[in-house]
């Protein structure tokens, strides 16, 4: 914590600083490179999209000020107008054109955001059409997502291209902001503080008081807590589920609860002909609906709810949150264990001794993320599945995920759009070049599973839309084509007169808190 006292002790005495922790790193600064919620938070800060979710989750006006259907596949959005970057030049359509052909770069990780958009026209300097494919329901959800980057300031610093982050590639964008929202960029450094001061001439008024914004990435879990008590930080946005108890009746501190809109599972590769780095040669076990049912039937979720997650979870059959429109109550009830009828799969399949596979799991970004990886290595064992586990940081986890190297893994999927589509799309459908797939990293190729999300994606009529989420939705979990663990829960505890709006979509906004 000595980076951080220091930092601390730099802070201007007038001002309203607030000093936020969690355990998890940005990954980049680059707002279309990774679809990552904390680098998405963070940036979230700093850079704006047409609309942006009030209060109530409701998307609203940002830099568009209005729209209009001019048909059902042509809208007229009007740009607000004195809305200037971080560095003083204007906000014009010439940036929205410009963002939209670089969000849809094929290596950056956002494209699902603008999926289903054909064209934007510039009209004039603060009005846009934008041309859609076919009727779009979730467009002004999804422009929410689709950050405004200038024009000018990326061309002159060469970084009118997205970063190719599986690659490790870096360009300005990374480690460099400038938007238009709330607060300004002051540094940002991965395992290093990043630091925000308020933007004055924001078009909008802040609903809270701070004036300076610093988050912590601390990935040990007393550490993040030793420093909440000792009043170094001022909020934690991730409270161990071993400490809930112990805070929650600490009067020095004040918890907001809610459940998280994410759920945190397994993904197996289906489409390799042979498993990378398995015991089994020649052939892809995973691709047998056998074997994924065996593993399904194997992972005991309330045994993790109770040991690992303290009760904090809620154990999961479906791969969509309550709280996302498409989850049913009724259809996520996950399978009671069962480790014998599991062995018998596997014998069926013609695995009877099991087999050995490596299993990747991040450990700093979802809560007890490595916990929960060895309590399933445990479980599997007992059926005969040895899982080699890895566990890395989440920044080398995902660049593991994209170069296709972790043939089992561990993930956590938010829903920040609150539809269930959005996960389809980015983990159900196989990856394409129009923005599909894009959380697809275990080669699911299943040609009905891909129709029911194209339609879903462009269905206007909310019945008949709805009526396909829950057909595809049943096919992923009938099929075991992942193995969900859990719905996250997610406590934030904070000093007591910290004033903020608890978000289940976990992204902490600074311009709804307030300090004493």
């Amino acid at each position: 914590m000595a980076l951080a006292c220091g930092l601390f002790a730099a802070l201007s005495a007038s001002a309203a600083p607030l000093r936020w922790a969690a355990q998890n790193d940005i990954l980049t600064l680059d707002p279309h490179s990774q679809n990552h919620t904390t680098s998405l938070t963070i940036a979230a800060q700093v850079y704006e999209g047409l609309t942006r979710r009030g209060e109530n989750y409701q998307p609203e006006p940002a830099l568009a000020t209005r729209w209009t259907y001019l048909s059902p596949t042509q809208v007229r959005f009007e740009l607000r107008r004195g809305v200037k970057f971080h560095d003083g030049s204007p906000f014009t359509a010439d940036d929205v054109v410009f963002s939209f052909a670089r969000i849809r770069e094929p290596q950056g990780a956002m494209q699902a955001y603008v999926s289903g958009i054909r064209e934007i026209r510039k009209i004039n300097d603060y009005s846009i059409d934008v041309m859609l494919e076919a009727p779009a329901p979730l467009l002004l959800q999804n422009l929410v997502s689709f950050a405004i980057l200038s024009r000018t300031w990326a061309l002159r610093n060469h970084a009118s291209h997205v970063e190719d982050f599986k690659a490790k590639e870096e360009n300005h964008a990374s480690r460099n902001a400038n938007g238009t929202g709330p607060y300004k960029l002051v540094s940002g450094q991965p395992d290093q503080a990043v630091q925000m001061v308020i933007n004055k001439d924001w078009w909008d008024s802040n609903k809270g008081n701070i004036t300076e914004l610093t988050y912590l990435p601390i990935k040990s879990a007393p550490t993040r807590v030793a420093a909440l008590l000792s009043g170094d930080v001022d909020i934690v946005t991730d409270v161990p589920p071993q400490d809930y108890q112990r805070l929650k009746t600490d009067n020095r501190l004040k918890l907001m609860e809610g459940a998280e809109v994410r759920t945190v599972f397994f993904a197996m590769d289906q489409g390799s002909e042979e498993l990378r780095d398995s015991s089994v040669k020649g052939k892809n076990p995973f691709k047998d609906k056998r074997v994924r049912d065996a593993l399904n039937l194997a992972l005991d979720r309330e045994a993790i709810k109770r040991s690992i997650m303290r009760g904090l979870s809620v154990p999961a059959a479906l791969m969509v949150p309550p709280g996302v429109n498409g989850y049913e109550a009724a259809l996520d009830t996950p399978v009671k264990a069962d480790p014998d009828k599991a062995r018998k799969l596997l014998a069926e399949a013609g695995y009877p001794q099991g087999f050995e596979v490596p299993l990747r799991c991040p450990n700093n970004r979802y809560v007890n993320d490595e916990q929960i990886c060895q309590a399933a290595v445990a479980m599997w064992a007992r059926i005969g599945v040895r899982a080699r586990l890895n566990a890395q940081p989440m920044s080398l986890h995902i660049q593991a995920l994209e170069r296709y190297e972790s043939p089992f893994y561990l993930i956590g999927i938010a829903m920040p759009t609150y539809d269930a589509h959005q996960g389809l799309q980015g983990w159900g459908h196989s990856r394409d070049t129009r923005g599909n797939g894009g959380q697809n990293f275990n080669r699911l190729a299943d040609p009905t599973l891909d129709s029911l999300v194209e339609r879903i994606q462009f269905e206007p009529d909310t019945a008949a839309r709805n009526a396909l989420i829950g057909e595809a939705l049943l096919r992923v979990r009938d099929e075991s084509f992942f193995i969900p663990v859990h719905h996250q829960i997610r406590p934030w505890a904070m000093k007591p007169g910290v004033q903020t709006l608890h978000r289940s979509n976990d992204t902490f906004e600074a311009r709804f808190t307030t300090l004493p």
